[in-house]
């Protein structure tokens, strides 16, 4: 059985993740998805979640190509997680390319173009900047 393995926010999922995830999982047989935790993403990549980290994962868990998620509490985790579950491919968007290269001892490291046009952080900011939207202000 080929593992893969990919890390991510996944805040206000939208199509983008959706393709990533699906890509991910044609590459092999069982798809584990690190699921940036709210402190992490706070304390670490200094950005605050709309959506909570178990909402996220139930969202997640949900997806019929995702077989499991676990928590990312931190960077350095990647090594062992790895090592842990006996990952044959690490997979990232693009916008990462080479930032994980040092797994290639691990495993095979795979960059997937994103998808064009659509991203949480546009989506956030035109919901901050859109009268009459959804969840108004964040």
């Amino acid at each position: 059985m080929k593992k893969i393995i990919t890390y991510g926010t996944f805040d206000l999922f939208h199509i983008g993740h959706l393709n990533l995830l699906k890509r991910s999982k044609s590459l092999g047989d069982y798809l584990i998805v690190g699921l940036s935790s709210d402190e992490f993403n706070l304390a670490e990549k200094n950005k605050q979640t709309v959506i909570c980290y178990e909402d996220r994962k139930q969202i997640l868990e949900a997806l019929r190509c995702v077989d499991l998620v676990i928590p990312e509490n931190n960077w350095e985790q990647k090594i062992s997680d790895v090592q842990e579950f006996k990952i044959d491919t690490f997979v990232m968007g693009h916008d990462w390319m080479g930032k994980f290269d040092f797994l290639s001892p691990y495993c095979e490291v795979c960059y997937l173009p994103r998808t064009e046009a659509i991203s949480s952080s546009e989506i956030k900011r035109h919901i901050h900047t859109t009268p009459g939207t959804m969840y108004g202000r964040i």
